[in-house]
């Protein structure tokens, strides 16, 4: 039977993880040395090939939403925001990360597929708002 020291550890807690986004302004993650997954789930091994060891690593700050759902009915610290959107973010570095974006109120305001960044906020979560699409050249 493996004893404690035998455990993988991580050098924070899921708290510290998730505070950082707030305090730090920047998205956090873990890249694995060994098969490179970058993730931006905490955890002490890779999803895709289960070796311990993963490298904290800071996630780029823009992406495209890969899914969103309007929440009408949100939880006590998004009382004032509702109705407002859940996404799913794929990030141009890599990972896939959830978040709420405030002032999307309707599903035609936000298509799969749309320019996000990341914008630090003093509510829990990581909050995207729309990023304009670079002009065309002409």
């Amino acid at each position: 039977m493996a004893s404690h020291d035998d455990l993988p550890s991580a050098p924070h807690t899921i708290d510290d993880f998730v505070k950082g986004y707030s305090e730090s302004g920047r998205l956090r993650g873990f890249r694995c040395p060994h098969c490179g997954l970058v993730t931006a789930t905490w955890g002490l091994a890779c999803a895709r090939c289960g070796k311990v060891g993963l490298a904290e690593t800071e996630l780029t700050p823009r992406g495209r939403v890969s899914a969103f759902t309007i929440l009408h009915v949100p939880g006590d610290e998004f009382l004032n925001e509702a109705p407002y959107a859940y996404v799913v973010v794929d990030l141009d570095g890599g990972g896939r990360i959830t978040g709420w974006m405030s002032g999307v109120h309707q599903e035609k305001e936000l298509k799969i597929g749309e320019r996000v960044r990341f914008e630090p906020s003093y509510k829990p979560g990581v909050q995207f708002v729309h990023e304009a699409e670079p002009a065309a050249p002409g």
